[in-house]
């Protein structure tokens, strides 16, 4: 194992453990309604790590702990049969790992257990970022008004991923399944996203749901 610092940032606290978009839905409210064409949600609080390394090494080693192996085409996205656990290509040698909250500290223990004294890093994002699910009849006309990527299924098929742009947001649009996509969102972006598709959205109908 390596000799690297490492802490569980998900440890027992008396302080009250907030959503990114807690806030949002205070002060921006979060519609409910029939009749919207528009789905959200946010898939908060969930483990989310960047892997770096040769591609061959950490494949065995996220095979043996996690079950997936590493995706083997650029902008590939890949999900172990749950649905829960995904990981994605971001770079040559760069991948994301997101897993139910909770599972982050224990699969990057084994990982560096497993991987030894190989050349690689994992960091722990998941304090940084969030999960904005959109689905409904009008997601994707959405998306075509808001991120700059053409998300024409022709171009954007189901198990891609792609680091883009969001209203002048820095984000990673997913497309985990024919129904849904994904943004994955800075923390400190979070609400100016939501507010935006909130907005944007209007025109369709949107129901979130908390």
């Amino acid at each position: 194992m390596s000799n690297a610092a490492t802490f569980d940032t998900r440890t027992d606290t008396a302080i009250p453990v907030e959503s990114p978009l807690a806030y949002s839905y205070r002060h921006s409210g979060a519609p409910r309604g029939s009749g919207y064409r528009l789905k959200l949600r946010e898939r908060a609080m969930q483990g989310h790590l960047i892997l770096r390394g040769g591609a061959i090494v950490l494949d065995e080693a996220v095979r043996d702990v996690l079950g997936i192996s590493l995706p083997g085409q650029p902008q590939a996205l890949v999900h172990d049969a749950s649905g829960e656990r995904s990981i994605q290509w971001l770079s040559p040698d760069e991948w994301l790992v997101i897993v139910p909250g909770g599972e982050e500290f224990p699969l990057e223990t084994k990982l560096r257990e497993r991987l030894g004294d190989a050349h690689f890093a994992i960091s722990d994002v998941s304090g940084g970022q969030t999960v904005l699910e959109l689905s409904g009849e009008a997601a994707r006309e959405l998306l075509m008004k808001t991120v700059i990527y053409d998300v024409h299924p022709s171009n954007f098929p189901v198990g891609k991923g792609v680091t883009t742009v969001f209203a002048k947001a820095t984000t990673i649009l997913r497309r985990p399944s024919e129904e849904r996509w994904e943004l994955v969102v800075r923390r400190s972006f979070a609400d100016y996203c939501y507010r935006w598709l909130l907005d944007a959205g209007s025109e369709y109908g949107v129901n979130v749901e908390q």
